[in-house]
């Protein structure tokens, strides 16, 4: 059963006030002048329109009265009358068409700067955030969250403030012509009417809301498993899934059903308040006319008024439901763009202005959770044009290394230091503009192969992406495909194989042309052959710059000018490969243990 009226909150009510708030600007920019003038014709001719709506019961009340008293005149009267009908009805339809023409450009421009500062806002957000969140869900928050700004303005302007107009302008014309008994009956019916659906409604509301929720959950496991499905098919799962999958569209239906159901219990009330007052006012009329009070016109136009007016308040539970809904979607909305960005430019950060390209970790300390510290108090400095290797263990910290330079994090205690500078003193556009990096996992856009080099940077001419392409030693490969550069990478470019996604990453990196280049553990997911292939290339890019390469496999830098071997979170060892080697430690261990490994795989080969 709808729950009691009391559930609707000050603090609900104060709640949506904000969100309108926020809107406004977005809806009555103070820059663009042209659209306020598209919202003021727009309620010029809503304002016409409603004289126009409200001037034709007249005419049909004198019309009915005329043809009353046969007679000439009395018939090309009502001859006029009926054709003035028309004639309003059609200027009814004119105006209203007008005013959509005219506002039509302020809800579409409303909707795309909203949009905008959304997408803006979510890519100033945190790695943290993004990595906690579903994208689907978060699309599909951004998708209601636009979508029902357009109908939410339309019936916030078009019909909730004219339906006010004409209640008060029906309630001068009762007054008027038939007294108060007609108008109280009016205003009483009026708020039974409002009241009953307001009620209804925001029990509705809330089953809209769980609907929702289901509806984002289906969406992001269906996102997730199509994301992995490979996984999928290498563990048979396909059932798992689709279970997975229909016990949310299940869950979605039953909300679905009770909303419906709720809909019907809706329309009934609404009908039962509605026709109460029809009747009540009509046989009122019909009793004036018996006592000569009234004429026959009189009972048409009572009923034109009530049929007007409780036209747009059929709707009512529609709007209100809508509106709730589009709060509720664009409060969602607002609350992403109220993410606390954890990473931002100090007030006075200025761009780096790189001569020497030096890196510096100063006792960094960081953890992803307050109770989990990764690195502790870390400390080695690189010297421009250095080739520095990284290695250790799994889990000492070596990846962190590099979404700490990129400043997705800050280190809660320590600083990193490039070209002499803290990182945290600069602006992030300007440290990423000096940096490039080659992940481990190269997720390409699906596009095709040319835009994937070019986003390395913008503008770049088709001879600069040859010409990357070719550093990259990925230029022939493409030549020989039919459509060359502007062949398809697919989905995270999965039709690509491992090695010419990586060369794709180093040819958009080598565009991008760095002072800094960091490879993360760039060669770990490929077979032997190909990984010599981008180790080869990797130092061919390498040269005169400075080069961090994070690696588990330790003979694609042994050639490095020095190697860091780090240990849950500290430097344990430091020095080239022949160094660590003599030094008999935990370089020693690995790469005896790698090497052990490497003969085991030749003598099965055997």
């Amino acid at each position: 059963m709808p729950p009691d009226h009391a559930s609707l909150k000050d603090a609900d009510l104060n709640a949506d006030w904000r969100v309108l708030q926020r809107f406004v600007p977005y809806l009555w920019p103070k820059d663009r002048p042209a659209l306020r003038r598209r919202i003021v014709i727009a309620m010029i001719m809503v304002l016409l329109a409603k004289a126009v709506t409200l001037a034709l019961p007249f005419a049909y009340k004198l019309a009915v009265d005329a043809m009353t008293t046969p007679s000439t005149a009395a018939a090309m009267g009502a001859m006029a009358l009926v054709i003035a009908y028309a004639a309003g009805r059609f200027g009814n339809v004119l105006f209203n068409n007008l005013r959509n023409i005219a506002f039509e450009r302020v809800g579409q421009d409303a909707t795309r700067h909203l949009a905008e500062d959304v997408f803006a806002r979510l890519h100033q957000l945190s790695l943290r955030f993004h990595l906690s969140r579903r994208t689907g869900e978060v699309t599909k928050t951004i998708e209601r969250g636009t979508k029902s700004i357009d109908t939410m303005l339309y019936f916030m302007l078009f019909n909730i403030a004219p339906t006010i107009i004409e209640l008060i302008a029906v309630a001068v014309i009762f007054y008027i012509n038939f007294g108060w008994t007609l108008v109280t009956a009016t205003a009483v019916t009026v708020v039974a009417y409002v009241l009953a659906t307001r009620w209804i409604t925001e029990w509705r509301t809330k089953l809209r809301m769980e609907m929702n929720a289901l509806d984002g959950q289906a969406l992001s496991r269906a996102v997730d498993s199509l994301l992995n499905y490979e996984t999928v098919k290498y563990f048979g799962a396909e059932h798992r899934e689709l279970d997975r999958y229909a016990r949310a569209t299940r869950a979605y239906a039953d909300a679905a059903v009770k909303s419906e159901n709720s809909l019907g219990l809706l329309n009934i009330a609404q009908a039962v308040i509605m026709n109460l007052l029809m009747g009540f006012a009509m046989a009122y009329t019909v009793w004036g006319w018996s006592q000569g009070r009234l004429t026959t016109g009189d009972l048409v136009l009572v009923n034109t008024y009530l049929t007007q007016l409780f036209r747009p308040l059929d709707m009512l539970g529609m709007v209100y439901r809508t509106i709730r809904q589009g709060l509720i979607d664009m409060a969602e909305m607002f609350k992403l763009m109220d993410t606390s960005v954890e990473v931002s430019d100090a007030p006075n950060a200025h761009a780096l202005d790189l001569r020497r390209a030096t890196v510096v970790f100063d006792k960094v300390r960081f953890g992803y959770e307050d109770n989990r510290e990764i690195l502790h108090g870390l400390s080695f400095a690189v010297e421009a044009g250095e080739r520095v290797a990284i290695v250790g263990p799994s889990g000492a910290g070596k990846s962190t290394l590099a979404r700490l330079l990129f400043r997705f994090y800050d280190p809660q205690g320590g600083r990193i230091l490039i070209g002499g500078k803290d990182i945290r003193s600069v602006t992030q556009e300007s440290l990423r503009s000096h940096i490039g990096i080659v992940p481990q996992d190269s997720v390409l856009f699906n596009d095709t192969i040319g835009y994937n080099i070019a986003y390395g940077r913008e503008g770049a001419t088709r001879g600069e992406i040859e010409a990357a392409a070719r550093g990259a030693a990925i230029a022939d490969f493409i030549e020989r495909l039919p459509e060359g550069y502007e062949t398809e990478v697919g989905e995270r470019g999965l039709k690509l194989s491992g090695g010419e996604k990586q060369r794709v990453a180093i040819a958009r990196t080598l565009l991008k042309n760095p002072e800094i280049i960091l490879f993360d553990e760039a060669t770990s997911a490929l077979d032997s052959r190909t990984e010599q292939d981008i180790v080869a290339t990797m130092r061919s890019v390498a040269r005169s710059r400075t080069t961090l390469t994070i690696a588990h496999r330790l003979s694609t830098v042994a050639d490095a000018d020095r190697i860091l071997v780090l240990d849950q979170g500290r430097l344990a060892e430091s020095g080239s490969h022949a160094d660590l080697l003599a030094q008999g430690g935990l370089y020693a261990e690995m790469w005896t243990r790698q090497q052990a490994e490497r003969e085991d795989l030749s003598d099965a080969a055997e």
